[in-house]
């Protein structure tokens, strides 16, 4: 009797065992079915917002497809500019070699985009980067971006100050030929941060480190002078 009720016993903890390891690999699939339909479920999310979110700006007339840039000129040749209106060595660029690109614009020779990114928001106090490159998005709108553009170099300010106000911004459009009111209401509304945030992103995603970045037909000139952005345009024409 004893040996059959140990038999027993032993029968009984075995099918114990055996439902506990059921019940416990039914919770372990249920619950990594659970976490797989969360993470379906985040990406999924996080695909639509990513996609609306690339989605909710609007590029200023005068931009390329992409809306990451204004098209200036219809040569054969592009030349990509990156630049930051609060950027020094920008400045110092465009001093340089502005009128070399200028002139080739102005021969046939090349186009130019220029993308204008806020890299350097945190040598500001006001986020001036964005700032200037959503005021020049209205200065397209205008049709008034390359002027707009070498204004607003030339009134630079300094790294680490305030940067220019949003009535200084209004006052350099207003001088460039811009109309002060609808001008000055799209710089005060912000209407083009998003767009620069658009440009801005791109850029980052395309491999652009810092400002200024030139790029030929989508390869990086190292030499900026205009020697070298002359070669570079007349290499990539051939």
């Amino acid at each position: 009797m004893s040996s059959r009720k140990e038999q027993k016993t032993a029968a009984r903890v075995v099918r114990e065992q055996i439902a506990r390891e059921r019940r416990r690999k039914r919770t372990l699939w249920t619950t990594i079915a659970a976490v797989a339909v969360l993470v379906i479920a985040g990406l999924i999310g996080w695909s639509v917002f990513s996609s609306q979110r690339a989605k909710e700006f609007t590029a200023p007339p005068g931009a390329n497809g992409p809306g990451t840039g204004i098209v200036i000129g219809d040569g054969p040749v592009t030349i990509d500019l990156y630049e930051d209106y609060l950027c020094p060595v920008c400045k110092q660029f465009q001093q340089t070699s502005g009128s070399t690109i200028n002139q080739l614009v102005s021969d046939g020779k090349a186009k130019v985009v220029f993308h204008p990114v806020a890299f350097l928001n945190r040598f500001s106090t006001t986020e001036y980067s964005t700032r200037s490159s959503a005021a020049a998005g209205c200065a397209a709108k205008g049709g008034k971006f390359k002027e707009f553009t070498d204004a607003l170099f030339e009134r630079q300010p300094a790294e680490g100050s305030a940067g220019l106000s949003n009535d200084e911004l209004i006052d350099i459009g207003a001088g460039v030929g811009l109309n002060r009111d609808d001008f000055g209401s799209c710089v005060k509304d912000g209407t083009y941060k998003p767009w620069t945030e658009h440009v801005t992103d791109d850029a980052s995603k395309a491999g652009v480190t810092g400002t200024p970045t030139i790029r030929v037909n989508g390869k990086d000139v190292e030499d900026r002078s205009p020697e070298g952005i002359k070669a570079a345009v007349e290499a990539a024409g051939k």
